[in-house]
């Protein structure tokens, strides 16, 4: 179960570091679309790949585990909750309807 947990934080982390370097046009494109401002991207990049990276080491250091991926999972809710409010098809909610998914699945084996 360890193994899968571990694996989880990985995928979550990576997913998130992934978007937020080789994915940011992307990310320009969706906050445009969201009517999210500059400061405000910015300010949620920095969190996540802050989280991502405690993520990360929670591998090692578990108690580094239940906080970040609370977090994670709440940003995760603002993203479902910006898709839905500029009305999205669902392949747009997917990969952060996963990463919440993952991220509650942390955040409830960590407790």
């Amino acid at each position: 179960m360890e193994n899968l947990i571990n694996l989880a934080q990985l995928i979550v982390a990576i997913s998130v570091v992934f978007v937020w370097t080789f994915r940011f046009h992307n990310v320009l494109k969706e906050f445009k679309q969201f009517g999210l401002s500059d400061l405000t991207r910015n300010f949620v990049g920095a969190t996540k790949i802050a989280l991502a990276t405690l993520l990360v080491a929670g591998i090692w250091y578990s108690s580094l585990v239940l906080i970040p991926s609370i977090l994670m999972g709440l940003l995760m809710i603002g993203a479902q909750y910006f898709h839905f409010k500029i009305r999205n098809s669902f392949i747009k909610h997917l990969p952060s309807l996963i990463l919440l998914a993952l991220s509650a699945f942390i955040a409830y084996s960590s407790i």
